[in-house]
């Protein structure tokens, strides 16, 4: 099968989930639907402007469905499209491995860091 743009399936895959902040914000939205400010609070360090640009990324792409309710003042919510849950699994192993694993991946980390 081929994906026109991507060399292996499994690119198509980490270009979905790719990026410093799109696995989080899925966690999150795999949770419950959340709102913006509050993607916000769950996640300290992320800008108000990456926030925005990953959250347009993953509704560009179909992961999550922005939901706009005619309220004033007006309220936003994200949520997992069927194609968003769909990469609940993937997501969920992906977390579980990295607790399984963090404390020898940040270590690596701080000796690489450390070295430079």
């Amino acid at each position: 099968m081929k994906v026109t743009g991507f060399k292996f399936p499994i690119d198509a895959t980490l270009y979905l989930i790719g990026g410093k902040w799109k696995c989080t914000i899925l966690c999150h939205l795999l949770e419950q639907t959340q709102r913006p400010g509050e993607l916000r609070r769950l996640m300290p360090g992320i800008s108000q402007k990456v926030l925005t640009e990953q959250l347009r990324e993953l509704e560009s792409d179909g992961v999550i469905e922005r939901v706009v309710y005619p309220e004033v003042p007006p309220r936003v919510e994200y949520k997992p499209t069927e194609f968003g849950l769909s990469l609940g699994e993937i997501i969920n192993a992906m977390c579980d491995w990295g607790l399984v694993h963090f404390e020898r991946i940040t270590d690596a980390r701080l000796r690489r860091e450390g070295s430079s």
